[in-house]
C-alpha cells in the first residue's frame, strides 16, 4: 500500500536572524507542559515541536495543528474555544509583542499554510491514504534522512495520529502495522522511518 503524494511547501517561517531572536525573552517549557495563552503574545518556536488542539462537549481531542522551528502560535491566530498549545518535546520560544509582529510576516503566512495543508490531508479518502499522506507531512517538517530512509523525529502516539485523523486508535495501529509489514514504515524506537523512494526523499529535502 504505497501512496505518493505531492509534497507540501515547506515551511520558511525561520527567525529574522539569530541577533533578533536574542534580543526577544525567551522561555523554556517541558514536554506535554502547556504553554500559558496571552491574548497579546505571539510565541515563536525556537526549539522543539508543540501541537495546538481543542476538545468537543465530550471531552474528544481535536489537534489543529502541529508546529516547529520558526512557526508563530498563540492564541491571537486562532479564534477556537477551548484553545490549547501542548509541548510535544522540550521546547524553548520567544515572546513576540504585537510591535513585532509585522516582522514576522513570513511566519504569519506559513500558519496560514500549513493550516490548510493539514486540513486537506484530514479529508483525505479512504483512512489509508489520510494516514499516509499525514505521516509525509511530519517527514517533510519534522524529517530528517538516515541510511534506511527518512525518520520522523517526533514521538507521537498512535492515539495522537489518530486525533489528528479523525479516526480510531484503533484504525491507526492496524494501518501502521500493515505498512510495517509492506516494508514501507519501520520502527525505531518510539519514531516513524518512512521507507520512501530515493526520487522522492530528494523531492522532501
Amino acid at each position: 500500500m504505497m501512496y505518493s503524494t505531492s509534497p507540501t511547501s515547506k515551511s520558511s517561517a525561520v527567525s529574522n536572524s539569530s541577533a533578533f531572536s536574542k534580543e526577544l525573552p525567551q522561555q523554556i517549557f517541558t514536554r506535554r507542559q502547556v504553554i500559558p495563552l496571552q491574548n497579546d503574545v505571539l510565541w515563536r518556536i525556537e526549539h522543539g515541536a508543540v501541537r495546538t488542539l481543542t476538545w468537543s462537549e465530550d471531552g474528544t481531542f481535536i489537534t489543529l495543528g502541529y508546529w516547529g522551528l520558526g512557526d508563530l502560535i498563540g492564541y491571537p491566530l486562532s479564534r477556537v474555544k477551548p484553545y490549547q498549545i501542548e509541548c510535544l518535546t522540550g521546547v524553548e520560544v520567544s515572546i513576540v509583542p504585537p510591535h513585532l509582529w509585522h516582522q514576522n510576516i513570513n511566519a504569519l503566512l506559513s500558519h496560514i499554510q500549513q493550516t490548510e495543508d493539514l486540513l486537506s490531508i484530514v479529508h483525505q479518502k479512504p483512512i489509508s491514504l489520510r494516514l499516509w499522506q499525514f505521516l509525509m507531512w511530519l517527514s517533510e517538517k519534522f524529517g530528517r534522512d538516515i541510511d534506511k530512509g527518512k525518520l520522523i523525529d517526533l514521538n507521537v502516539t498512535h492515539q495522537d495520529i489518530a486525533e489528528v485523523l479523525n479516526t480510531t486508535r484503533v484504525t491507526i495501529t492496524r494501518l501502521l502495522q500493515q505498512l510495517e509489514e509492506e516494508g514501507t514504515v519501520l520502527r525505531h524506537k518510539r519514531c516513524i522511518i518512512l521507507r520512501l523512494p530515493n526520487k522522492l526523499i530528494r523531492n522532501f529535502n
